[in-house]
């Protein structure tokens, strides 16, 4: 069949607004205040294969490590006997393609009529705000996976259009908040089914064939695409490195290196030389890896291309099994999702600033400050999670974004009224750290400041960066400054770690303050 270029523009935007359409339904019918209100989730669409066709535009971690997770799905339920119309299956193991434990992904097979294997695919993932393990939220000062909460290996949870109740119930007794986890994953099963809906529409409106077609040809699209954003790369070897300052556990300046060579419209990102794994939960699977090679080198396209299977084609990477960029099970791994993606993203970023030095921006915040809260107030028992936005770095034509989301995350806030609506606390300040992004030709963005006081007993858990080593600057631009951490106990504020867990009781407080973007060239002078 020959592509037609309008065609292959309609389905472009046909695949991508199922996904979109997905989300919004989850987004919509979520019961947790961090996925309706932040949207911490990522839905996408997939080929027989397990390939991803198109995405919505979620959240670059999960989208990047979503196909191995479908793959693994694929291959358990090949092995049972093959998926089957409505049916869905279940899964958070970071060792089968997931991130960490909260993220869950359900996939959905789509059938057309007359096939007796799936034709595409549909998937889900969303960060449930508790999973078990040893800390209120499933995000804890963890040395093993297994304190990280359940662990849930690929699982037949809906079949034939129903839900298993007796599995279900099994992981609703494992984690804090039932009513609150039943709610959203009905949610995310709804999000699947709209997704099943939308694409055997688009099979009964065009015809399966012309659907797997151009799912092809824009794989095909985006690696050309792909090939000429690095094609425009000056051939070279060019390396860089950068540090998570610690893993909570004691072990501190954990390197992370690249030596990434181009040559001609291909590259190749070698990472084996980073640290190896370590106690503490900073540990990241490959699909992480994989997700910041795919999200960096995405962005470089100039053009608007669905992020799909077609933009690794052109990129070979290489890790070391035993790293702290490809851990070996059952190493503790709730931070390397978050944290250590972001350093990834730096490390890429500054590599490729090596090659293109006049259009690589600053470094961003570099981190998702992750906090945690939880325990039992008088409606029952509670657990918060939130990802607070920083400063972005600065680029060659422009000044840095203040108080955003950047890179591996693309979450929203939560806002001050659904926070207190939700939980036991009193957000006491809320605001833009003035002055905190790097001095330079451009101005890094600047951080923010969240301080809540509790209205109840609670556990509190950070885990962050950028604490000691600031968000570095380009080109002559200065660094963006570090974040902090404190906690207000009877009036006094003290400062804590980069990564704490403490019990705080009614009327303490909690504030986080986090970095600033770097700057991009030599400031001017006065």
């Amino acid at each position: 069949m020959q592509t037609n270029p309008v065609l292959l523009e309609v389905f472009k935007n046909r695949f991508s607004s199922i996904a979109e359409e997905m989300g919004v339904t989850l987004t919509h019918t979520a019961f947790s205040p961090n996925i309706k209100e932040r949207r911490d989730l990522s839905c996408a669409v997939f080929d027989a294969d397990g390939d991803m066709i198109a995405q919505a535009a979620h959240i670059p971690v999960h989208l990047g490590s979503m196909p191995l997770s479908v793959k693994s799905a694929m291959a358990a339920m090949d092995e049972r006997g093959g998926f089957a119309p409505g049916d869905m299956a279940m899964l958070n193991d970071p060792f089968k393609g997931g991130t960490h434990l909260p993220d869950i992904t359900i996939v959905a097979p789509v059938f057309a009529k007359g096939a007796d294997k799936p034709v595409f695919h549909v998937a889900n993932r969303a960060h449930h705000a508790d999973v078990g393990g040893m800390a209120s939220g499933s995000m804890p000062l963890s040395t093993s996976l297994f304190q990280e909460g359940l662990i849930i290996p690929p699982v037949r949870i809906v079949r034939g259009g129903e839900v298993d109740r007796e599995l279900l119930l099994l992981i609703l007794n494992n984690v804090r908040t039932p009513q609150e986890r039943e709610g959203d994953f009905s949610a995310q099963f709804m999000a699947n089914v709209t997704g099943v809906r939308r694409m055997t529409e688009c099979i009964g409106k065009y015809g399966l064939e012309a659907c797997a077609h151009y799912a092809r040809a824009l794989m095909d699209y985006s690696e050309r695409i792909t090939r000429q954003a690095v094609a425009a790369i000056p051939d070279g070897t060019y390396e860089f490195e950068d540090y998570l300052e610690d893993d909570g556990q004691g072990a501190r300046d954990i390197a992370i290196r690249l030596v990434m060579t181009v040559t001609g419209d291909r590259a190749h990102l070698d990472f084996s030389r980073s640290g190896d794994q370590v106690r503490g939960s900073v540990n990241a699977v490959r699909a992480i890896t994989l997700s910041a090679v795919l999200y960096v080198f995405r962005a470089l396209a100039a053009r608007d291309i669905p992020a799909n299977a077609g933009c690794m084609r052109p990129l070979a990477v290489t890790t070391r099994p035993g790293s702290v960029v490809d851990a070996d099970f059952p190493a503790a791994v709730a931070g390397g999702n978050v944290e250590t993606s972001q350093r990834l993203v730096d490390v890429l970023l500054g590599a490729l600033a090596k090659a293109l030095p006049e259009t690589m921006p600053a470094a961003s915040q570099g981190t998702m400050n992750n906090l945690t809260i939880g325990g039992r107030s008088a409606k029952g028992p509670f657990a918060y999670y939130e990802t607070l936005a920083g400063g972005m770095g600065a680029g060659p034509n422009h000044d840095g974004e203040s108080a955003v989301h950047s890179h591996m995350t693309n979450t929203l806030n939560t806002p001050v009224e659904a926070l207190e609506y939700a939980y036991p606390f009193l957000v006491r300040e809320y605001a833009i750290l003035r002055g905190t992004g790097g001095q330079g030709a451009h101005r890094g963005g600047d951080g923010l400041v969240r301080e809540i006081e509790l209205l109840a007993d609670a556990e509190v858990t950070v885990l962050s960066e950028r604490r000691a080593r600031a968000p570095f600057g380009v080109n002559g631009g200065l660094p963006g400054a570090p974040g902090r951490n404190v906690l207000i106990r009877d009036g006094r504020p003290g400062p804590e770690p980069g990564k704490f867990h403490q019990t705080l009781r009614t009327g303490d407080r909690v504030r986080i303050e986090t970095p600033g973007g770097g700057g991009f060239g030599e400031p001017e002078g006065d």
